[in-house]
């Protein structure tokens, strides 16, 4: 159950005070948003703006999937790992290949983000292949992972 729903009379306030003292004590938030009929699912993080890194986010994963995928990665940059950029390629330890892409409209998608930190929040996606090695722009590929930018690696690197 999502934390609105299981707290009805709470407000929007309380939710975001709620992400501050997430971020306080572990550094950063998963915020994770369910899907609709329009869209799949999201999760983004909240917290790494301040540390000079985008916030990121993947797409059409699973809250679990999600939250393991993204504060690996979180932790790793907190670890002092080089920032994520656009057109980085990178395999995560379970053989998935995923490219870093700016993400176009953040304050569309980043919610939580904008609401804490500005308009001016940086984000960047995880872009995943699937269980095939193929890219959500890839004729077969099997999944549902909207892009939420422009992909910066050529097609002759992949």
């Amino acid at each position: 159950m999502c934390w609105k729903c299981a707290n009805p009379e709470a407000t929007e306030a309380d939710y975001l005070n709620l992400i501050r003292r997430k971020i306080a004590t572990h550094g950063w938030f998963i915020q994770y948003v369910t899907k609709d009929r329009l869209r799949p699912s999201f999760a983004y993080t909240v917290g790494l703006t301040p540390t000079g890194h985008p916030e990121l986010l993947v797409t059409g994963l699973s809250a679990r999937r999600s939250a393991h995928f993204l504060n690996w990665i979180a932790d790793q940059l907190a670890l002092g790992a080089e920032a994520y950029a656009a057109g980085q390629v990178h395999v995560w330890p379970d053989q998935v290949a995923a490219e870093v892409v700016d993400v176009a409209e953040p304050t569309v998608h980043l919610v939580m983000a904008t609401a804490i930190y500005g308009p001016h929040v940086r984000a960047v996606q995880l872009v995943y292949t699937d269980d095939r090695g193929r890219w959500p722009w890839q004729v077969g590929f099997r999944g549902d992972q909207p892009v939420l930018g422009t992909s910066e690696v050529p097609w002759t690197n992949r």
